[in-house]
């Protein structure tokens, strides 16, 4: 029996053939439905850091019902580049940047398609187009009922969802896979080999892209917020009481690490200060009697970077004149702090490229290929990069 150029000899293959052809279909289809919802997710990560949805404000305003307070066309150009907007005196955009105590958005090279998957993802509570509608039409809860979760957690249950969603990937690749090489050398069902190869490449490139993801993403903690063994607010300390950082994280300016303050550090004020408006008695209570017991507090340190990375705040904080929050972010409006960056050797990497550095210091009068080109005009305003910020034994030795 012949079929469109499939040799069938009998049924028992024709019916192979049938399964084979639906069971890769559908797998496709799975794949496709996966990587739109892993891509909605995506999308939306870079706001995840200072927006919720519907969990109240944190560093800039909740985004619950944008979509129906802002013109579309108006988002997204805010989006891609607030401050160009803020700069060219548009109305809403000053009064939003201003309502945020100025604190700038970042640009986000994001094109019109990938800020439209964002409104969208933000007008559906962030749930993936679809998803909203199925959960509307079989239960209905009001919001005032349910309690909000926050930032940490709605970020770590996107990401564990994410995260299932390329584990189911890579498994239905691997199956394809497998069905693919089975049907080569034994069954022989298809007598197409393209249609092998096809699934094959794409088994591979997707196993490969999972591969990469997870061993790039080994030793990095973005939107890690652990739990504190003392309920410590960052927004009441640096926030509202203006407390500089480095009056507790007083070593980062001559140390590599910036320090976890003593419990004699945190008495010079709770000697006094026995009750908090927000805590009350009890969280301050263990800061005394820790001092009372002479027992340090077990804080748990929230930036970590991987073994083999070298990474001196000394160097960043007294010599770059580099700003606490650049790399931990708006900390003064935490009341759990969490790593908001991704600590990642790109993103390392793409500061030395832009920042600046200070030529007045004497250390930099030993770098003389580097005066030679200033003088020559060669370069104007010398990065990091120019004085070896690129390389890899800087931070990798």
């Amino acid at each position: 029996m012949i079929i469109k150029g499939f040799v069938l000899k009998n049924p028992l293959k024709k019916r192979g053939l049938i399964v084979f052809s639906l069971f890769v279909a559908s797998l496709f289809l799975s794949f496709s439905s996966i990587a739109q919802t892993a891509e909605a997710e995506k999308n939306f990560a870079q706001c995840k850091a200072c927006h919720t949805i519907g969990g109240g404000k944190l560093v800039g305003p909740d985004l619950k019902g944008v979509t129906e307070k802002r013109d579309e066309a108006w988002l997204i150009k805010f989006i891609q580049n607030s401050q160009a907007m803020v700069q060219a005196g548009d109305a809403d955009a000053v009064a939003v940047f201003e309502e945020n105590f100025k604190i700038p958005m970042p640009s986000h090279n994001l094109t019109d398609e990938q800020v439209k998957d964002i409104l969208l993802y933000i007008k559906n509570g962030g749930k993936v187009a679809g998803a909203a509608e199925e959960k509307a039409e079989t239960e209905t809860v009001q919001p005032e009922q349910v309690a909000q979760p926050s930032l940490a957690e709605q970020v770590v249950e996107e990401e564990a969802r994410g995260r299932k969603n390329m584990y189911i990937t890579f498994v239905v690749m691997i199956v394809l896979l497998i069905i693919s090489l089975i049907d080569i050398f034994w069954t022989k069902i298809l007598k197409y080999r393209w249609i092998h190869i096809v699934v094959i490449l794409t088994a591979l490139w997707i196993v490969s892209e999972v591969l990469f993801f997870e061993a790039t993403a080994l030793g990095r903690q973005q939107y890690y917020q652990p739990t504190q063994p003392v309920w410590f607010s960052h927004k009441v300390h640096a926030g509202q009481n203006q407390i500089d950082c480095m009056y507790c994280h007083f070593t980062a300016d001559k140390s590599m690490h910036a320090g976890i303050p003593s419990v004699a550090v945190c008495m010079n004020c709770h000697s006094q200060v026995k009750k908090g408006k927000i805590t009350g008695e009890e969280e301050i209570k263990k800061v005394t009697d820790a001092y009372a017991n002479g027992t340090p507090i077990r804080w748990i340190k929230v930036h970590n970077l991987p073994d083999h990375v070298y990474f001196n705040h000394e160097q960043h904080v007294k010599v770059g004149k580099v700003d606490c929050e650049e790399c931990h972010g708006p900390v003064e409006e935490m009341d759990v702090v969490m790593q908001v960056n991704t600590l990642g050797m790109g993103w390392c990497i793409d500061c030395h490229r832009t920042k600046e550095i200070d030529l007045n210091n004497k250390f930099y009068g030993q770098y003389t290929k580097l005066h030679e080109k200033l003088k020559n005009g060669e370069i104007a305003n010398p990065t990091v990069i120019d004085i070896g910020g690129e390389e890899c034994a800087k931070c990798h030795y």
